[in-house]
């Protein structure tokens, strides 16, 4: 999509009523709505974290938004993709303003340069015992992007166009450090396996930018 065309929506966007959980639960493995049903007094005490869907023109005016590959080490994230992101530290007011930075920290997009559009649906994260708060945000120009040496692997950008595309969407057999040979709903973009958390975000994104674009 031509990044003039999806400015066009950002207001659209920005009041759709949110999906929420049934579309996150679209992109879940399929024991996902039990396990949040016998997590819930775990989740009272969740670690707060926040991320951002930056969304951007590339050299040629198209639209694409950043993930991110995270280094190899001994957490349950380990070499996984994720939004740029992590979690709420003393200086941070509120998740915004979590989101913002770290963004700014792990891929080198200035804060100020961030026009935040709207929050969406917080999911929880039972193997790291986060509560994540995602925000879609909007840059009005290219940028260079500069990864954290320390947490980055790779920068991905994906093409929203792509994102968009039914075929983004596979099924993958995963094994994990808490999980072995399960089936999981996954979008592949960007020649990355997006799958978890940050594909159950991702689904809620997809729902409110088709609802502007079909609206």
């Amino acid at each position: 999509m031509n990044f003039d065309n999806f400015k066009k929506i950002l207001p659209k966007i920005a009041k759709i009523p949110l999906p929420g959980v049934s579309s996150q639960l679209k992109m879940a493995p399929s024991m996902r709505e039990q396990e949040l049903s016998d997590l819930k007094d775990r989740m009272k005490n969740a670690r707060k974290s926040a991320v951002m869907a930056l969304f951007y023109p590339n050299a040629e005016g198209d639209t694409k938004f950043v993930l991110i590959l995270r280094k190899t080490y001994s957490g349950v994230h380990s070499n996984q993709v994720g939004f740029p992101g992590g979690k709420l530290e003393s200086e941070d007011i509120n998740y915004e303003a979590a989101a913002l930075r770290e963004t700014e920290e792990e891929v080198g997009v200035a804060i100020h340069n961030v026009e935040v559009i709207r929050e969406i649906t917080a999911t929880y994260i039972p193997p790291s015992n986060f509560i994540v708060q995602p925000f879609i945000g909007v840059l009005q120009e290219t940028p260079t992007f500069v990864p954290q040496p320390s947490e980055v692997e790779s920068v991905i950008e994906v093409s929203l166009s792509d994102f968009l595309s039914d075929s983004a969407i596979i099924q993958k057999e995963l094994t994990t450090s808490y999980m072995k040979k399960i089936e999981v709903p996954a979008f592949y973009l960007s020649k990355h396996v997006v799958w978890g958390a940050t594909a159950m975000m991702l689904s809620e994104v997809k729902d409110i930018i088709s609802k502007a674009i079909s609206n």
